[in-house]
């Protein structure tokens, strides 16, 4: 009798453990199927169904932008480049035609667009000489950064500050006074010690600090309003080994885990923030990543390698895109196993990396950044206001990058008259009017939100602006335009930028 009811309750208590284990092999298979079913349909619907270009045309990044034009290719030839580009200048002066200035156009407004005008294609123009004595790199204008970096590296050095991709030319990257991850530093125009422009006449002229101080400070951010860029003085910096270090906080505490983190650590060489796009958290944490350097004397040269252009970061991250569950996703694996937190990285390995390891493959659709440069105090009204805008106008933005800039002394049409925090938003939306007319009513929302809290935006996205919200954040731009008149009375360099604020 007791054996049989010990048999009983053994067999009572198995069949519980089995359950148990039934139930959590079930819980755990369903946590596990959920993210790979989802990362599986990703990765098979990331076709890339875009459409070549009809003969003749030429587009921005936003995608938005085809235009019908005639496509000049400048190459790097010694004694007659210039020549050529003079020759041009006086055919299009003759012809009645405008000259429009293009590297890679990353700039999403046109800004290196003119219909039915003379297309500049500067990217052959791409010649290079470092000076170990005075670390200067002189560089020709259409060089790209993913040129640059590799002939720094081999000598030992790195640029001091650019964008946080290497897709850019350096020509682009002095026409919009880009920033990146270089924190506590003003714009790339604080690393420009000279340049040779080209004026819309064909005369070339020599521009500095010192020497024709007026167009220097209206090409570093111009767009390409006065001129051509021909070569180009850059400081450089040596290359450095760093470690990197991640802090997830509330993004109502950036600023302060920044000034702690950063601003109190001497040893640190480059930092960023991102910003949670997941419904639960919107834009209210924040991953603060900060690179230390290794105190060594002498690092060896690497290598650097190109970077696949598929895995799964970039499925994970195109997963977002209309996805409430993605975004969420994407969160938590960035606060797990995000970033190179531990790892020893070089400072070249960070900066030669493509933004086209994540674009947007489809032709129906386009992704947009928007970038607002927010003063340190109001960065938590801005993220409250946004918090707000954002969702009511159904924005499906995919990704917030947080970027320190330092104020400018250096360019005329400057967005950072103080330090600033520049929050670098990446939007998804559909190629249709319906789409570019949502898009533009978040934008001037968001524009107005950032003008509220003392705060602008950046100019060489989509040109959603108002020209009275363009004026209000720039009040000098009435003065930049006249000078832009100044130096190319008959209007040879033209683009849409110019079109609908300066003209």
């Amino acid at each position: 009798m007791q054996r049989s009811y010990r048999s009983k309750f053994l067999k009572s208590r198995l069949k519980i453990i089995l359950l148990v284990l039934l139930a959590t092999t079930t819980i755990a298979l369903t946590a596990i199927a959920r993210p790979i079913t989802h990362l599986t349909l990703t990765a098979w619907s990331d076709r890339d169904d875009r459409q070549p270009l009809p003969p003749g045309t030429v587009d921005d990044a936003s995608h938005l932008n085809q235009t019908q034009v005639t496509i000049k290719q400048v190459k790097s030839q010694p004694g007659v480049t210039e020549v050529i580009l003079q020759s041009v200048l006086r055919d299009a002066l003759r012809q009645g035609k405008k000259v429009a200035i293009a590297g890679s156009r990353h700039t999403m407004g046109g800004h290196t667009l003119y219909a039915n005008g003379i297309s500049l294609d500067m990217l052959h123009f791409n010649r290079m000489q470092f000076n170990p004595t005075t670390k200067i790199l002189t560089v020709q204008s259409g060089a790209k950064w993913s040129e640059i970096i590799p002939y720094l590296n081999e000598r030992g050095y790195s640029v001091a500050v650019m964008q946080s991709n290497n897709d850019f030319s350096v020509g682009g990257t002095i026409s919009a006074n880009a920033h990146g991850w270089q924190h506590n530093s003003p714009p790339f125009a604080s690393t420009v010690e000279r340049f040779r422009l080209m004026l819309a006449s064909g005369k070339v002229v020599e521009c500095s600090r010192k020497e024709n101080p007026e167009l220097f400070s209206l090409v570093l951010g111009g767009y390409g309003l006065f001129g051509i860029i021909l070569d180009v003085d850059l400081r450089v910096v040596p290359n450095e080994m760093y470690t990197a270090e991640r802090f997830v906080i509330k993004s109502d505490n950036y600023i302060d885990t920044y000034r702690q983190q950063v601003d109190d650590a001497a040893t640190i060489g480059m930092a960023y923030g991102r910003l949670s796009v997941a419904p639960e958290s919107f834009l209210q944490e924040a991953i603060l990543t900060t690179y230390h350097r290794v105190p060594e004397t002498t690092h060896p040269i690497v290598s650097l390698e190109k970077q696949a252009e598929s895995g799964l970061p970039r499925t994970v991250f195109r997963g977002s895109i209309g996805s409430d569950y993605g975004k969420s996703l994407r969160w938590q694996l960035e606060k797990i196993v995000g970033g190179e937190a531990g790892n020893r990285v070089l400072r070249n390995q960070i900066l030669n990396r493509s933004s086209v390891l994540f674009e947007n493959r489809h032709q129906a659709e386009t992704d947009i950044l928007h970038e607002y440069f927010i003063p340190p105090k109001s960065l938590k009204a801005f993220l409250a206001k946004c918090r707000t805008i954002i969702p009511q106008n159904e924005g499906d933005l995919l990704n917030v990058t947080v970027r320190n800039v330092h104020q400018d002394n250096d360019s005329f049409l400057r967005y950072a008259n103080q330090e600033v925090f520049g929050l670098v938003m990446l939007f998804h939306q559909q190629r249709t009017p319906e789409g570019e007319a949502k898009m533009q009513v978040m934008t001037q929302k968001l524009i107005e939100a950032a003008l509220a809290v003392g705060g602008k935006y950046y100019l060489p996205y989509r040109l959603h602006a108002t020209p009275e919200q363009f004026h209000r954040a720039y009040p000098q731009a009435t003065k930049f335009f006249a000078l832009k008149r100044k130096y190319d009375p008959d209007g040879i360099f033209q683009n849409y930028f110019y079109l609908k604020y300066g003209s």
